[in-house]
């Protein structure tokens, strides 16, 4: 009985809960409608001004929002930041890092990257110390004391010291070696008097042997225990090369059996030791290329950060906003040479006549690049340079007059003949794409004139033979002049001689006049006394017309976007482009502005 009364309680209760439950939801819905529901109609009197404020609030939170954006933009900046890898790409083949023995673009510049000198270029193209802090030169201008930078390093940790320097030269000089370098320190004695003096003794003065330092120094205490024979194929040169310049050697890898289409990587690591402050990038490769179409297709793929041995950009990277181009003017001079030994231009008065009726402004306009006239032996800008001794202007009727009066008159045809001789020769080129433009521009100046020229373009085989042996009429080609106004090897008449070292006396052009100033200018150190020391070889130059002048060529450098810390500037050599590769970067990042 008990359970069944609680039972019939608890039912009583559940019920009377139930209608409560009931009660106060019928209340609360009575509520909503009336409250709220019923006063919806009130609400639209003030419908536009609620929308309107609503609106407002919308868009001063997107205000909010774009100022948040652009502020964000206007305080935070990117910034280049140490880090990343360089990848540059070079036509040519890589068979050595030694300084002693690279001579290509892409073992140069390995080489470079390795190896100090004593001496560098700065970005004003001057004379700078590199592992030397500078040098003296005593009374007679025969001896040179240069002394070298304290705590100097090989990348093993091991000194670098005067003996090393010593070591250097000495072994240039030895021809078992066969450095491409020997000629150039014949007769000049080598010492180190202490670990960071080293002494060059000159058997004369010659006031541009500063100049001559820039070779890289390599370790005695590696190369020194190999013969003289054995150094051009010492595992050194391409395996494990030892250096003291910004980078390190890390490896290189081959790929391809195909020698058409076979390339050569070579990784270097930054130099945490070295004297100029390490490198900001983490890595630095070199890729050779045998073919620059191959080079072309890495560089548009964005597999190089840069390329250089390229002679234009290639037509389809020339509307890729991300490529940009450099063109670093080189201190070097392209020039016809006249072979002034034999043949028609041996005639001064005919030579004379190409020089005058040679327009350089449109040589020059026709190239797509700025660049500058070269018009005499020397540079403008240059020590000792006279524009009152430049060559003769562009005069296509004095060119005519000049042929006149030497004998060789016009025929029916408008060609130049004398007893009986076609007034005819050959002008050899290198078959790039810019020297095809300038011959045929030259062909048809010299044409307009009665001059009939054929054109022999070359590839670098035989045009190295060519050039080597001397067998043309006239060459186009490209001279380094440098910073100093010495260019004796150029055109003194000991140069044009089959015995000297280089023979780069290509106009085999004699002057007893020439040759006198060239040698007087080159032995003093006075700077205002070599200005008229060289001016009678200057007028000389103008009057025998052995060459004609054209333009300042570039190395043109292409980069796969910017470069921190590179700029185009004025250069001596390709390799100038590294004077301060310790401070480049390709990393950038958002920062926030102080």
């Amino acid at each position: 009985m008990g359970f069944k009364l609680i039972k019939v309680q608890f039912r009583k209760r559940f019920r009377r809960s139930k209608k409560q439950v009931e009660a106060f939801s019928a209340q609360t819905e009575q509520s909503i409608e009336k409250n709220i529901f019923n006063r919806f109609e009130r609400l639209r009197p003030v419908r536009r001004f609620v929308i309107g404020w609503l609106l407002l609030v919308l868009l001063l939170i997107a205000g909010v929002l774009v100022q948040t954006v652009l502020l964000s933009g206007y305080f935070q900046t990117f910034q280049p930041v140490p880090g990343g890898k360089y990848t540059e790409g070079i036509l040519g083949r890589f068979t050595t890092a030694n300084p002693l023995f690279a001579s290509g673009d892409v073992d140069s510049s390995v080489a470079h990257l390795l190896f100090d000198g004593l001496f560098t270029y700065d970005g004003q193209n001057r004379l700078v110390g590199d592992l030397a802090q500078g040098y003296e030169v005593d009374g007679k201008g025969t001896m040179y004391t240069v002394h070298l930078k304290p705590h100097l390093k090989w990348h093993d940790g091991m000194p670098l010291t005067a003996r090393d320097v010593a070591y250097t030269y000495q072994t240039i000089q030895n021809p078992d070696v066969k450095s491409p370098q020997l000629s150039s320190w014949q007769g000049i004695t080598v010492s180190a008097t202490n670990d960071t003096t080293v002494v060059f003794k000159l058997p004369g003065v010659l006031a541009s042997f500063p100049y001559n330092l820039t070779t890289g120094i390599v370790p005695q205490h590696i190369l020194g225990k190999l013969s003289a024979s054995s150094l051009r194929t010492a595992d050194f040169n391409t395996v494990h090369p030892v250096g003291s310049g910004p980078f390190v050697w890390q490896s290189i890898q081959v790929t391809g059996t195909d020698p058409a289409k076979q390339q050569e990587q070579i990784a270097l690591l930054p130099n945490a030791d070295y004297h100029a402050g390490a490198p900001k990038l983490q890595q630095f490769i070199i890729r050779a290329y045998g073919s620059s179409k191959q080079l072309t297709q890495d560089l548009k793929t964005n597999q190089l950060t840069a390329a250089e041995g390229l002679n234009d950009v290639p037509s389809g990277l020339k509307s890729d906003a991300t490529i940009m181009k450099h063109d670093l003017l080189l201190s070097a001079a392209n020039m016809v040479f006249f072979r002034t030994s034999s043949g028609p231009l041996a005639d001064k008065s005919v030579r004379q006549a190409l020089v005058a009726s040679t327009n350089t402004e449109a040589i020059v306009s026709s190239l797509g690049y700025q660049t500058r006239k070269v018009r005499s032996p020397l540079l403008q800008g240059q020590l000792a340079y006279d524009a009152s001794t430049q060559q003769s202007g562009f005069n296509a009727k004095g060119a005519t007059a000049l042929l006149d009066q030497a004998g060789w008159t016009m025929n029916e045809k408008g060609i130049r003949i004398k007893d009986g001789k076609q007034l005819r020769f050959t002008l050899t080129a290198s078959d790039t794409p810019e020297y095809r433009v300038v011959s045929k521009m030259l062909q048809q100046q010299w044409r307009s004139v009665g001059v009939t020229v054929e054109l022999q373009l070359l590839d670098t085989t035989n045009f190295q033979s060519t050039l080597s042996s001397h067998s043309y009429d006239a060459l186009l080609y490209g001279i380094s002049i440098g910073v100093d106004p010495d260019v004796f090897v150029y055109w003194d008449s000991s140069q044009a001689d089959i015995r000297s070292a280089n023979r780069l006396n290509l106009s085999e052009y004699k002057s007893a006049q020439a040759d006198t100033s060239l040698e007087a200018g080159r032995t003093r150190l006075d700077p205002s006394l070599r200005v008229i020391k060289y001016k009678p070889f200057l007028q000389a130059w103008q009057q025998d017309a052995p060459s004609v002048g054209l333009y300042q060529p570039r190395v043109l450098y292409l980069t796969n976007g910017s470069v921190a810390g590179f700029h185009d500037h004025a250069i001596n050599s390709a390799l100038d482009r590294y004077f301060n590769v310790q401070n480049w970067e390709t990393r950038e990042v958002k920062v926030t502005n102080q």
